[in-house]
């Protein structure tokens, strides 16, 4: 039965430590296993980030690909976001992309693609987990076995498409740290293409990732804010290690509010967006002034994309800063989203002001270690005890983890990491005390079962 097959996928891809979870022989299986689903003679694209396992990966992934009878287009050392557009510009079948994303250097994944641009569906997820599980792989014979070609140029189409979708003019100073990571060359070179004054930081790939950790978190920034409030840059913008997400700094070297800047652009855009459960209120506050609408559904990138798809929403995205550009590609792309951010800035005057201007509630996002094997336990233990523990519930709501509504507005959201080893809390407060007080008793809650 389904629920015997071991669980491969979280909510963004394989992750795990290489030669513990990640090996060459899933990656192998992986690749096998997609050459057996799509059947012989498709084509799929490969990419990979610059983690120290990546080509042992990618070669990997590549020859059970190989095996199946299915065409690689190899695209070499690119961010995220390239291996989605180059999926869907060059019409293959599906795409591969070698990479932890934020996750440390010790770690790595594999993330699938559709032909859209878009992330593997849950069930197409559980299609490749079964196959893997049962060792059914197609195998086909001498004469058809599949080739490799090299698709590299594609990043040029990348370049231009993007150029050709913004309307940015001339002069914004920007610095942009890219952390070692997959979008070192291509993210600075673009936004001086755009014609912003570049600035580069940690913009030489490197899968030790020196210069930061690959997280964008306000502890990893602080060279990035000190550097935007000392050159009085416009704006700082940083990536995480494959570049499917983006985190801003201010112009007075403060780390943009997650959701402030979500909903700032979401207001933008307008019409319909979708975000996420733990995102903040003032998403649909802001997107209610200008008569825009606001969707949730679980987090993950792959479940955002999904409802845009589904209700055919202008544009989407998690606070984590992983958004979603409907009208380029499916996939979560960083330097589109920072070019997003600079025109805002452009058009509308300083980001700080702009933040500022955003109502909200105190906001706390922490993260608890936590075991493998200890999450489901606690979450079950949450679903019918959490509430218990505070005195103003108005709703409980448990569509992804379980979050707790009140009456005056706060509310907290517990939930498992589908990444890391990690149990999530999000909340916002009515007031400061209100927001610790919250958190506290979360926090507390978990601890006492660990």
């Amino acid at each position: 039965m389904e629920h015997e097959i071991p669980k491969l996928f979280g909510t963004s891809g394989i992750r795990g430590k290489i030669a513990e979870e990640i090996t060459p022989e899933l990656a192998l299986n992986v690749g096998k296993a997609i050459s057996t689903y799509l059947g012989k003679g498709h084509e799929v694209v490969v990419g990979y980030d610059t983690r120290t396992s990546n080509l042992m990966l990618e070669r990997a992934v590549s020859a059970g690909i190989l095996q199946g009878g299915c065409h690689v287009l190899s695209v070499g050392m690119v961010p995220t976001p390239v291996v989605g557009y180059a999926t869907m510009k060059l019409n293959a079948d599906a795409g591969v992309m070698i990479t932890a994303s934020h996750n440390p250097s010790p770690d790595n994944g594999i993330k699938l693609w559709n032909p859209d641009g878009m992330a593997y569906l849950q069930e197409q997820e559980r299609t490749i987990e079964k196959i893997i599980h049962e060792n059914n792989f197609y195998k086909a014979s001498w004469e058809d076995i599949g080739k490799i070609t090299d698709i590299s140029p594609v990043v040029n189409d990348y370049i231009e498409d993007l150029l050709e979708l913004m309307n940015i003019k001339p002069g914004l100073k920007v610095i942009v740290d890219c952390a070692n990571g997959a979008a070192s060359h291509l993210s600075p070179l673009i936004l001086r293409k755009a014609g912003c004054r570049v600035v580069s930081l940690n913009a030489q790939p490197d899968g030790f990732f020196p210069g930061r950790k690959p997280e964008p978190s306000e502890a990893n920034l602080q060279e990035l804010m000190k550097v935007v409030k000392v050159t009085g840059a416009d704006l700082g913008i940083a990536h995480d290690g494959d570049a499917d997400r983006m985190i801003a700094v201010d112009d007075e070297g403060r780390m943009a509010d997650f959701d402030k800047l979500l909903a700032l652009v979401s207001a933008e855009i307008g019409g319909c967006v979708v975000t996420t459960v733990d995102a903040s209120a003032c998403i649909d506050r802001t997107l209610e002034e200008v008569g825009g609408t606001v969707e949730r559904t679980k987090v993950g990138d792959v479940h955002v994309a999904e409802m845009i798809h589904t209700i055919g929403a202008n544009f989407g995205g998690e606070p984590s800063g992983t958004w979603l550009h409907p009208q380029f590609c499916m996939c979560p792309d960083g330097i589109l989203s920072a070019l997003r951010v600079i025109e805002l800035v452009q058009n509308k005057g300083p980001l700080s002001k702009l933040l500022d201007d955003i109502p909200s509630y105190p906001t706390i996002r922490d993260k608890i270690d936590c075991q493998e094997d200890q999450k489901d336990p606690i979450m079950r233990k949450a679903e019918t005890e959490l509430s218990l523990i505070y005195e103003d519930v108005v709703n409980i709501n448990l569509k992804d983890g379980v979050r707790i509504s009140f009456t005056d507005g706060s509310w907290v959201l517990v939930r498992p990491s589908g990444t890391e080893s990690f149990i999530r809390i999000t909340l916002e407060g009515k007031t400061e005390d209100k927001a610790r007080m919250i958190h506290e008793k979360a926090a507390k809650f978990i601890h006492d079962f660990l």
